[in-house]
Parts: C-alpha cells; sequence; structure tokens
C-alpha cells in the first residue's frame, strides 16, 4: 500500500452500501483513499454512513432495479466526482422458502434486487468505463450460488447467475482495460445470520473447517484486492471467502 492508498483519486460506487457488507466496504475503501458514493434505499442510513467515511462521499437513494434511477446515480457520479472507477453490485435481499411455498412475487423480488440490478448497473458503468478505457466491476456472490441451499431457490438462482454475469462482462470488457471479477462469502456475521436460530448456526458452523463465521471486513478486504491494481491481471475470476466452506 502506497501512503495515498491502494484506491486513491478513485471513485467508487457500492449499492447496498448503507449496512452490512457494504457498509464494510465502503470503510475499507474509503482508508485507501477511495470517493466513495453510497447508492442505497435508505438515504438516511446511507448519508450518516458517507459523513462517517474519511473522504469526500456522498449518499444517492437509488432503486438498483430501475434504469431510470441507476442512469441517476452514474449520471450523478461522473458529475460530482468526474469518473466511475469501482462498480461493487453489492444490493440484496433474501425470501427463503422451500420450492413448493415460494412464491413468484418473492422469485421475482430476489431475482430483481440481485440479478437484474447488477445487469442494469454493469450496463449503465461499462458506457463510462469503456470511454475511460480503465476500471473495475466486482459483484457480491455468494457460495449459496455454488452449491444451492435448501430454501433458497431465488437466492441460489440469482447468485448463480451474477457469476455468469461476471464472466461474460470480462471477456466483452477487457479490450477496453476493464476487469471483472466475483466474490463469494460464506457464513458471514451479518444482522441476517445473527438472527438464525442457534441450533441452525450451530450446524452452519459445523460446516465451515476454520471452525468460525467470517466478519465483513474479511469480505471487504477481498473486494479491495479485486477493485484494486493488486489484482490488475485477473478478470473473470471469482474468489471464495468462506472459510472453507463447500471446499
Amino acid at each position: 500500500m502506497t501512503a495515498a492508498g491502494l484506491l486513491a483519486d478513485r471513485t467508487a460506487i457500492v449499492t447496498g452500501g448503507a449496512g452490512g457488507l457494504g457498509r464494510a466496504m465502503a470503510h475499507r475503501f474509503a482508508a485507501e483513499g477511495a470517493r466513495l458514493v453510497i447508492a442505497d434505499l435508505n438515504l438516511e442510513a446511507a448519508e450518516a454512513l458517507a459523513a462517517e467515511l474519511p473522504h469526500d462521499a456522498f449518499a444517492l437513494r437509488t432503486d438498483v432495479t430501475d434504469p431510470d434511477e441507476v442512469q441517476r446515480l452514474i449520471s450523478t457520479t461522473v458529475r460530482e466526482t468526474g469518473s466511475v472507477d469501482v462498480l461493487v453490485n453489492n444490493a440484496g435481499v433474501t425470501r427463503d422458502a422451500s420450492l413448493r411455498n415460494m412464491t413468484l412475487e418473492d422469485w421475482d423480488l430476489v431475482q430483481n434486487v440481485h440479478l437484474r440490478a447488477a445487469f442494469i448497473a454493469t450496463k449503465a458503468t461499462a458506457e463510462v468505463m469503456r470511454e475511460q478505457r480503465r476500471g473495475t466491476i466486482v459483484n457480491i456472490s455468494s457460495l449459496s450460488g455454488k452449491v444451492g441451499n435448501f430454501g433458497q431457490a431465488n437466492y441460489s438462482t440469482a447468485k448463480a447467475g451474477l457469476v455468469g454475469l461476471t464472466k461474460v462482462t470480462a471477456k466483452e470488457l477487457a479490450k477496453y482495460g476493464v476487469r471483472a471479477n466475483a466474490v463469494q462469502p460464506g457464513m458471514i456475521r451479518t444482522p441476517m445470520t445473527e438472527a438464525l436460530s442457534q441450533d441452525v448456526w450451530d450446524k452452519k458452523l459445523a460446516e465451515v473447517p476454520m471452525g468460525r463465521v467470517g466478519e465483513p471486513d474479511e469480505v471487504a478486504k477481498v473486494a479491495l484486492f479485486l477493485a484494486s491494481d493488486l489484482s490488475s491481471y485477473m478478470t473473470g475470476a471469482v474468489l471464495e471467502v468462506g472459510g472453507g466452506r463447500y471446499m
């Protein structure tokens, strides 16, 4: 790391950036010199986070499933900062149920927030990055997209789809100096996992060879690696952050 930081003078957009993994990535990127744009439906939380960061940062209320709002996000970012150097497609939601009990509405919601949104943001951001001849896109997938989790047909499918989107994006944009990679977190300590019952928690923890859950910053550091020049010869890669679970 240089004194200025791995992302000095670069602008990073983090969708779903106000909480959980998004919050950890915002703090980690800002610590490395990035200008952060926090895109989230919860504007109050996003603004509070932006105020905590050590460098220029701003928040925009963004429905990531709406192409017009995403285009506004990209246009505002370029106008205010001059570039879009890093895009992290992190926004997410869960609506778990068995195949028998899952509604079409919950299927569509999860697909839209994870996969449709990532496509919309990638497509809009790629226009800017092509012109810049540089940029990195980091998609937050999940180990659920690798193995499929009981009761998560919508989530597992969307997260697997993000891997496919990552690889297509990497192939199409490489000649413009733009890279795309994905992260697949496993069991990470977030409000969602901490809400699990003790028996479910213990069962999932028993599947982790390292014997512990991961912390949000451990995912954020891998995202930083992919967003920075430390991974300059990597594109289309999928990095697992799961303590060895599902090897």
